[in-house]
């Protein structure tokens, strides 16, 4: 049975040398070339065309590339009986660790604040607190945030996580919850979103949510864009109650040319770019979840979809 690849922005070619490395006998056909749609067992996949899934009447196995899944349940005519898993390692992504890490310290240590200074060519140091004195709060505490929070806690700062149930990562306190948002973003002067494009998490981060974080608060937004409810966001920095904001991820891709996050002196924009699949990693997983399936093994990221990640 065979493989059907649909990447990304990352060449196909090397998909294919990762899994030839991996598993000599894998078949992997590529989009658009299906060939016969009834040998497709599996489909590794970035924004497939609606219906495509459907097609295939073989399918035993779905794994979307994007860590957020919001391509796939945009098909209304997506297999309801076949598993579907992320593309992700267990041990989380170094990439976005690295993206969270690289933004928490472009907050902590002020440098929106002196890049505004540094346009008035106004030479004035700011106050600043210890890394210890710091709270951060990371919003999503599946594989990529607990992976993160660890490493911005292994640098000495106060790290929190809030996710939909509780959990247990060692340094980091947890919230969960509804009842538990404002009191986590509460005690928050850097927030880091890493959840995912879901109805219970559109526009979480609202005005209320952003009232709630401590006055000089900085936003990190790098999991879905529709989190971010961007005329609130606008307003907290206005109101001078933000002292930053970060965004990897827009309610729009890409960001329009006339959207006024482009021009605001301290909003920082990255063009979704925090953290995305290498083949080698990737094919790795996939492989895994591969063998996994042919020997009744639990799978590696299964999704639920009745919360939607």
């Amino acid at each position: 049975m065979t493989l059907l690849l649909k990447p990304g922005s990352e060449p196909a070619q090397s998909w294919l040398a990762a899994f030839a490395e991996l598993d000599p006998e894998l078949e992997v056909a590529v989009w658009p070339d299906v060939g016969d749609p009834a040998r497709i067992a599996s489909a590794l996949v970035a924004s497939p065309p609606p219906g495509l899934l459907a097609s295939l009447p073989n399918l035993e196995l779905i794994v979307s590339l994007p860590a957020g899944l919001d391509h796939l349940f945009a098909d209304a005519d997506l297999p309801a009986d076949v598993p579907i898993t992320r593309c992700v390692t267990p041990d989380g992504d170094p990439m976005m660790t690295e993206f969270v890490l690289l933004h928490v310290l472009r907050h902590h240590r002020q440098l929106p604040a002196y890049l505004v200074q540094q346009r008035r060519a106004e030479w004035r140091k700011l106050e600043q607190p210890a890394a210890a004195e710091r709270r951060v709060g990371i919003m999503g505490m599946g594989v990529l945030g607990a992976a993160a929070a660890r490493v911005v806690a292994g640098c000495g700062f106060d790290v929190a996580g809030w996710s939909r149930t509780p959990k247990d990562v060692d340094g980091v306190a947890s919230f969960s919850g509804a009842d538990d948002l404002l009191p986590f973003l509460g005690r928050s002067d850097i927030v880091v979103s890493l959840l995912p494009g879901t109805s219970t998490t559109h526009h979480i981060l609202s005005t209320e949510a952003f009232q709630s974080l401590p006055a000089g608060a900085a936003v990190i937004s790098a999991g879905r864009g529709h989190v971010v409810d961007d005329a609130a966001l606008l307003a907290a920095l206005d109101a001078g109650h933000l002292s930053g904001a970060t965004l990897d991820v827009t309610s729009v891709e890409p960001l329009p040319a006339d959207s006024p996050l482009w021009a605001h002196p301290l909003v920082t924009i990255t063009p979704h770019i925090a953290s995305f699949v290498r083949p080698t990693n990737g094919a790795r997983v996939v492989v895994e979840n591969l063998r996994r399936l042919r020997s009744g093994e639990p799978l590696l990221n299964l999704v639920d979809r009745t919360v939607g990640y």
